[in-house]
């Protein structure tokens, strides 16, 4: 193998979950992350409800019929799945994938029912981080 040979080496992107208590700064560390590096991409979820003012399809969510979403879920084409206030919430496999293949990283911001999903499902493509709040004392400062 040449030298310049290593820099052409096309990885496969992983999958990066931050999981923390309210207010210990996950949203906060996701923003700098994503802000510093390209290669990182925060996932987008799919969900039944309803756009609200000011959301973006595609941005924000996919914003998708309850029979949509059923359909996907059944034929395994949502990687992790909640039901929230009568609405589905999930992340699609299509879209994760083609990030994955095209060696960029996927940033979620999801719970810890779907950070399990997504680890029964994909525990080779998976980074967990926990991020501890500074102390006791400032989490439940925290509204």
């Amino acid at each position: 193998m040449a030298n310049n040979d290593i820099f052409n080496i096309k990885r496969r992107g992983l999958m990066l979950i931050l999981s923390s208590p309210s207010g210990a700064g996950k949203s906060t560390i996701a923003k700098k992350i994503l802000a510093d590096d390209d290669h990182i991409i925060m996932s987008v979820s799919a969900t039944t409800r309803k756009k609200r003012p000011g959301e973006t399809e595609g941005v924000d969510y996919h914003f998708i019929s309850s029979e949509e979403f059923m359909i996907m879920r059944n034929k395994g084409d949502i990687l992790e799945h909640a039901k929230v206030f009568d609405n589905y919430y999930g992340t699609p496999k299509a879209a994760v994938m083609s990030i994955l293949n095209n060696s960029s990283d996927i940033l979620f911001d999801i719970d810890w029912k779907g950070t399990q999903q997504l680890s029964d499902n994909c525990e080779n493509d998976l980074v967990r981080v926990f991020i501890l709040p500074p102390s006791t004392i400032e989490l439940e400062k925290t509204p």
